[in-house]
């Protein structure tokens, strides 16, 4: 139910220099989700009247990423004039010039950050009838953060940015999240009056605080006792720490929901990934993008699929997949590459070394080793033999292969594309497939076998092979002794 009374500002706008990118900060990702996107999705979750988000640079690029993950966000861009305070003046611009409810302000790199807590904040501060409520936590290494100042009675008394903050202040370990509700009538008239005398003559959105104070304002800071909920991104350390600890956490939820993680530490999932009770996924796996997974299915080892599909019971390992399906009681790998368009039916098989691409392999059929089937149909109960190659391309464009029901091709076949062998079909070991091959019919292509005597000793005279022969055939006995 919409909030008619809360809007929400997401500040999107910052280089983020640290991070020594082309790529906005916040479009670097965990868990598969850039971390704008992570904070859109907690805006969502909070049934806003309105959500609007503040965007600079790369201006597209970031708006795209906003929009793909709640087109209804309207995007405001920031002047040449710098800093949060700036930012969030234009952001309440965008709303109607009749709304006079609370305005939550989100910074787009903190992306652990959830709705729950969120609510909670906007709810004591109403109950409280704060102008200003912000959330803080306390953290051994505060370096890099706004310091809470408190006064002797502990209650709030201002903010102070670790460039502007003396060494005393330096020694503070509560942090300021970058996480507010403001009351937005007082928010208006007290950004209006703020400079930008500091350190890096940016205008401040902390120093509101200030202002509010000095028009009358109760203020709270509301520490969490979770720091990894406000904890920010700024360069490639804190984002590989932020994906893992949301990693972890993604692995601890699907561990309670019925699924075997046997090594977390190895193992990396995707915030959409879906997975089933009694999934096994083995060390060094990782599963991304909207990956899932049904009953049963084991994962593993050493195995990176990429939204795929995988059904009951099925058997994946060291493979790498991206957009497979993989039916129930099938068996990939080990070392199998399933490329785009990969469909293997129920209890078919895709084994060592094999490589697909934009083929479909029907129930019970079996490509097992040593094989590249790309835009292939095989039927059902059919097999592949070791080192198979579809050549589907004929250097301008791609042709399909067709393999009927219950076929049985030999070994080291090479099947020219178009062409289709028909259901009950056999093939000969060295079979090069150049027309169609009817149903229950063999197919071979190999020429009689000519072996020309003495040749090595005559054409090779001197080397070891040579040598070799000459001794082989003294050996001999003689015939007529």
């Amino acid at each position: 139910m919409t909030d008619a009374d809360l809007a929400v500002i997401i500040l999107s706008a910052g280089q983020g220099t640290r991070m020594r990118s082309a790529r906005a900060k916040v479009l670097h990702s965990i868990a598969g989700v850039p971390l704008v996107g992570h904070v859109v999705a907690t805006a969502d979750e909070l049934d806003a009247a309105h959500v609007i988000a503040v965007v600079r640079h790369e201006r597209d690029a970031v708006a795209a990423a906003i929009v793909d993950y709640l087109p209804s966000a309207v995007i405001v861009d920031q002047d040449d004039l710098p800093g949060t305070g700036r930012a969030v003046e234009v952001a309440l611009e965008a709303l109607p010039d009749t709304f006079t409810g609370d305005v939550v302000v989100l910074s787009a790199d903190v992306p652990l950050l959830d709705a729950g807590t969120i609510a909670a904040m906007v709810a004591s501060h109403r109950a409280a009838g704060n102008a200003l409520t912000l959330l803080s936590a306390h953290f051994d290494d505060p370096t890099g953060g706004g310091r809470i100042l408190r006064d002797d009675a502990g209650r709030f008394h201002s903010i102070v940015e670790q460039k502007d903050a003396s060494p005393e202040q330096l020694e503070v370990r509560e942090v300021n999240g970058g996480v507010y509700v403001f009351g937005v009538p007082l928010l208006r008239t007290v950004l209006a009056g703020i400079g930008a005398d500091n350190a890096q003559k940016e205008k401040y959105l902390t120093d509101a605080a200030a202002g509010m104070k000095a028009a009358g304002g109760a203020i709270a800071a509301m520490p969490v006792s979770d720091p990894w909920l406000i904890a920010g991104v700024n360069d490639r350390a804190q984002l590989t720490a932020a994906a893992t600890e949301l990693n972890a956490r993604i692995i601890r939820r699907w561990q309670l929901a019925g699924v075997t993680v046997h090594d977390p530490a190895t193992t990396w999932i995707d915030l959409k990934v879906t997975l089933a009770e009694d999934v096994e996924v083995l060390p060094g796996t990782q599963l991304k993008g909207a990956t899932t997974i049904e009953r049963g299915a084991i994962v593993g080892p050493d195995t990176t699929l990429v939204d795929c599909e995988v059904g009951e019971y099925a058997v994946v390992k060291r493979t790498d997949a991206t957009l497979a399906v993989i039916g129930a009681a099938a068996s990939v790998g080990p070392f199998s590459y399933l490329r785009p368009g990969t469909v293997l039916g129920a209890d078919g098989k895709i084994g060592t070394f094999v490589e697909t691409k934009n083929s479909v392999i029907g129930e019970g059929s079996k490509v097992p080793h040593l094989s590249y089937l790309g835009d292939t149909t095989v039927g059902v109960g059919s097999n592949v033999g070791a080192g198979t190659i579809t050549a589907n391309y004929d250097g301008v464009n791609k042709h399909r292969t067709e393999v009927g029901s219950h076929v049985r091709t030999g070994s080291h076949n090479v099947f020219v594309a178009p062409v289709r062998i028909g259901d009950g079909a056999y093939t000969g070991a060295g079979t090069v497939v150049r027309k169609d091959v009817p149903a229950g019919a063999l197919s071979i292509t190999a020429a009689p076998q000519r072996n020309i005597t003495d040749w090595v000793q005559t054409n090779r005279a001197g080397t070891a092979a040579a040598t070799a022969a000459a001794a082989a055939h003294e050996q001999k006995p003689d015939p007529e002794s």
